[in-house]
């Protein structure tokens, strides 16, 4: 079963709206015991770091999310805040996030760029996760971006005044800094991908 974490803080019901135009069914989850029966786990996120960890934590849902994720290894979905939230540090806010993955994030330097990037950018994947994805134009809207200490856990990158990470992968891990669900063609052809994947019961 597909499972989107429906919270405060989130973009859930577009990310709905997009998986059941592919076909799929899915519901919200709204705490821990929504998602003991998911295969797939998809957390959006829409505002800050801080914002989104309040919200998890409200609803009892981080020790529950790494259970299902970190334990047996349900696949894993997160967009925008959804993959800031995976690192250590967020220096928004100072937030402390989950520390799935070791790294921090930081923000785009306003000086150089304007801050919000808001619109489309084209991202180069390393096609390093379990299905080939090519390069494309994705929707994104953030101030922030992580740096992740390891290397290998990026899958895809972009450009804005220099080169950042856009989506990073780590076995049963995806993450995309772009909203899939905005995408168009692209964010709905590599939500199907992720979709399509077998396992994720542990």
């Amino acid at each position: 079963m597909i499972k989107i974490i429906d919270y405060k803080a989130g973009n859930a019901p577009s990310v709905l709206h997009a998986i059941t135009h592919l076909g799929y069914k899915a519901a919200f989850a709204h705490g821990a015991q929504d998602i003991e029966d998911a295969t797939h786990i998809i957390l959006p996120g829409v505002g800050s770091a801080k914002a989104t960890m309040e919200s998890l934590q409200e609803l009892d849902l981080v020790s529950a999310l790494e259970s299902a994720v970190l334990k047996k290894r349900k696949l894993f979905l997160g967009i925008c805040v959804g993959l800031q939230i995976l690192f250590e540090h967020s220096e928004e806010e100072n937030a402390d996030c989950l520390g799935w993955l070791k790294g921090q994030v930081i923000k785009f330097n306003a000086s150089k760029a304007r801050v919000p990037q808001m619109g489309w950018n084209n991202v180069q994947f390393k096609n390093n996760a379990a299905f080939e994805t090519r390069s494309n134009y994705f929707y994104f809207v953030n101030s922030y971006y992580a740096q992740p200490e390891n290397e290998s856990t990026v899958w895809g990158t972009a450009d804005y005044n220099g080169p950042f990470t856009a989506a990073v992968h780590n076995d049963n891990i995806y993450a995309t800094q772009f909203h899939i669900e905005k995408s168009g063609e692209a964010g709905l052809a590599l939500l199907n991908s992720f979709l399509s994947l077998q396992g994720g019961g542990g």
